[in-house]
């Protein structure tokens, strides 16, 4: 007896289109012998499927289970229908516009297959500059809208020609459907421009390379942006790069050509050379090895880490292949390479990346000395992704191309959620029934030019998810541009605003990546947050149930003598810390180098101008400043970071006995200061108030929740490997498990995940 034949509707949604979802599903048809059509639409994908029942549950058992590399299937759900077209074959039929329900891929690093006929003399794209398949390259920075077509991407002004097209509708080939496909012939083109942005003759890709070894500084177009580019072993140019820049100590990024090319720089720890290699190509932090600042001078002065990048454009590779002598095939690839370039953005003062080829040329006017071009737009900023390798795997610090739009899946679903972030290293968020969508770090909103990438980002996220905001979550401080934007956007659409206390957010942001649902115990600590009492808390302790949270205990307050100038000099917090120890007559005499030191003494007597926080952020501040590693920051964090740095470095030693007291939920650490404020050896004294701290925090969770067996984390302070190495290990021994954040980034640039759990939440209890 013949086998019943059925006609199926299938809906696939998830990150299906832009991967080469719909020429698999076409050889998936033709292969089970299946008649019918496939076609993106706003929504995802969808199939009309005609033929054998058995064949055509495979087809729908297969679309999960062997789908693209880039795809990432959310759901498939089919259904029995009518035929809306006749016909015996399986084809690919337009693409249909309506109300968004998917997203557009996030972009790739170039593919091995795409690199292989990039190095190969005889294949017509040899050393193509824009070469990518349905596997690999640009998507989320060239699209301008959904369905994802070429007409809706910045290829549109470069119709492909007779070969391209080709390729374009065979089915048995790569870049069958491969929307950014081109090649020497049709494809955009590269040029070099000098510092007044006249065309130079020659190659290139050769000539930036002369530049770059010839000491100068290169602006180089990407996929999300522009980078700043110069030799990372050349001391001068360096300098140069950070005096023009204004970046004085801020760390760089190095590009190295491989895994085998950044061994003599770093030490390699399990899993670091595959991170490396994603296909994302996030930068990673890895140890530094004892010769790395003397071959990379000024890169990243005074850290234990240095962030380290692979290729991941065709642009990026050719000039590693040009480095390398023009060789033929991919053997090269394997082969430790002596070139090393600083990438760093191109964003100066701190402003949001430049993308333009005009505004390249004004915005970067007398800091580049060359401008390696080309005339594809980019549609949307993306900074580079940072991240770095923990015991619990992947932690990002930055949260950007190669990650955005990918989805969160929430615990439940929900109406939309728009969630504007705080004011360091801003991102948005923007929910779709259970999916969070975080957009790429916007950065920090203390400028024009920031400000109004938040604004477009906002209106860029709606628009490509098709969504309405129910809700407008915000930040509970006043003055950030966030906040204003929340109230503003809220009061034109007639929406209800909520504003989310920042801890709040910062563990909820954990508990929404993680499906946690319920009443849970908590541990936030960073820089600042206004509290609900319009405080500036930063070490807290927390019970978050939902929308609700309650403060069940928090540092002891220490003074910030001259209010927010205190989060950017590190002396300032160590004389505060003097001053409670009641050793308030050294405070002008060891920061004698501070005008304002005498001044600082007087309000801390005299309690003016000095309002306290609970900053687990400021205390990491006081302990540099007591130990003489850094009186005055030169960017956010730093004092920190070094402090981390000198820790890592120095090793493991055991914790200070009696150095911290817990009192009605209040952990002081003022006695621990005090040690610090005696002791000679800097390193040491790191080392000691890292492990003091974490065996502190241990005990605080075990004083105040002696029940609990599990806490989520959360905070910049999160990202202190050596702190967290040592609460981690301290936790375990309890039978305790730390729950961290894995998907978003634990400071700042996981806030607004977490403002919009709270508002869904919130929405859901009223």
């Amino acid at each position: 007896m013949a086998e019943q034949n059925v006609c199926q509707n299938i809906r696939v949604s998830g990150v299906v289109q832009g991967v080469g979802f719909r020429p698999f599903v076409w050889r998936l048809a033709r292969e089970l012998g299946l008649a019918g059509w496939v076609r993106n639409d706003s929504r995802g994908v969808e199939i009309e499927v005609r033929g054998a029942a058995g064949q055509v549950k495979s087809l729908v058992e297969r679309l999960q289970h062997e789908a693209p590399p880039l795809a990432r299937i959310n759901s498939v759900v089919a259904r029995d229908a009518a035929p809306a077209r006749a016909g015996d074959g399986f084809v690919i039929i337009d693409s249909r516009s309506g109300r968004a329900a998917t997203m557009i891929g996030h972009d790739t690093a170039v593919c091995r297959d795409c690199l292989a006929e990039m190095f190969d003399p005889a294949s017509r794209r040899w050393r193509h500059a824009f070469t990518n398949c349905t596997n690999c390259g640009p998507r989320y920075t060239i699209s301008r809208g959904l369905p994802y077509d070429r007409s809706r991407t910045s290829l549109k002004p470069f119709p492909m020609c007779a070969r391209c097209q080709a390729e374009y509708r065979r089915p048995d080939d790569r870049r069958f459907h491969a929307e950014a496909n081109c090649c020497p012939k049709c494809g955009p083109q590269l040029f070099l421009l000098d510092s007044e942005g006249h065309r130079l003759a020659g190659d290139p890709i050769a000539m930036t390379l002369d530049l770059l070894r010839d000491g100068r500084i290169v602006a180089i177009k990407g996929l999300g942006g522009f980078h700043l580019v110069c030799d990372a072993r050349n001391a001068v140019a360096v300098s140069l790069l950070r005096e023009r820049k204004q970046r004085e100590q801020k760390p760089f990024v190095v590009m190295l050509a491989n895994p085998a090319s950044a061994a003599s720089f770093v030490q390699m720890g399990i899993g670091e050379p595959g991170l490396l290699t994603l296909p994302t190509r996030p930068a990673i932090l890895i140890r530094k090895r004892s010769g790395c600042d003397a071959a990379l001078p000024g890169v990243a002065p005074g850290l234990a880490w240095l962030g380290v990048m692979l290729p991941y454009t065709p642009l990026h590779f050719l000039l590693f292949h040009e480095a390398a002598r023009r060789p033929a095939g991919l053997g090269w690839l394997e082969r430790a390479q002596d070139l090393a370039l600083v990438m760093t953005s191109a964003n100066p003062g701190g402003e949001p990346l430049v993308i333009g080829n005009s505004e390249a040329l004004l915005r970067l006017y007398g800091i580049a000395d060359a401008f390696l071009m080309h005339d594809r737009d980019i549609v949307t900023r993306c900074d580079d992704s940072v991240a770095r390798i923990t015991s619990s795997g992947l932690q990002f610090i930055r949260r950007a191309r190669g990650y955005t739009p990918r989805a969160i899946k929430l615990p439940r679903s929900g109406p939309s959620v728009l969630a504007l972030g705080g004011w360091f290293k801003n991102t948005v968020c923007v929910t779709r029934g259970d999916e969070a969508f975080v957009s790429q770090h916007v950065g920090d909103l203390d400028n024009a030019a920031a400000c109004d990438f938040l604004d477009e980002t906002v209106a860029q996220m709606i628009r490509l998810l098709g969504v309405e905001p129910a809700i407008v979550a915000h930040d509970l401080h006043p003055d950030f541009h966030s906040t204003r934007f929340a109230s503003d956007f809220a009061q034109q659409l007639r929406l209800p605003l909520l504003g989310v206390q920042h801890h709040h957010a910062h563990v909820a942001a954990v508990l929404a990546e993680h499906g946690i649902e319920g009443s849970t115990l908590a541990l936030s600590l960073d820089g600042v947050g206004m509290g609900t009492d319009g405080a500036a808390w930063g070490g807290e302790l927390l019970q978050v149930d939902g929308a609700r949270f309650e403060r069940l205990g928090h540092l002891q307050p220490l003074a910030l003598p001259g209010g927010d100038r205190a989060a950017s000099e590190p002396w300032r917090m160590a004389a505060a810390a003097l001053h409670r120890l009641g050793r308030n007559a050294e405070i002008r005499e060891r920061f004698a180098e501070q005008q304002a030191a005498q001044a600082v003494a007087q309000m801390l007597v005299g309690d003016i101008h000095c309002p306290p926080t609970s900053s687990m952020g400021r205390m990491f501040d006081a302990a540099a400043g007591l130990l003489g590693i850094k009186a005055v920051m030169a960017y956010e964090g730093q004092a920190a970071m070094l402090l981390e740095s000198m820790a890592q470095r120095y090793g493991d030693v055991l914790p200070l006995d009696q150095c911290w007291t817990i009192d009605d939920g209040r952990l002081d650490l003022l006695p621990l200061l005090g040690a610090l404020a005696d002791e000679k050896d800097a390193e040491r004294g790191a080392a000691l108030f890292h492990a003091t701290l974490a065996a502190a925090l241990a005990d605080w969770l075990r004083v105040v929740a002696p029940e609990a067996r599990t806490v989520v984390g959360s905070g910049g302070c999160f990202l202190n490997q050596v702190l967290m190495r040592g609460l981690r290990a301290r936790l375990g021994a309890k039978g305790m498990q730390l729950i961290e954040a894995r998907q978003v980034p634990p400071n700042d640039g996981g806030l607004s995940v977490g403002q919009a759990w709270v508002a869904l939440q919130y929405l859901a209890s009223h």
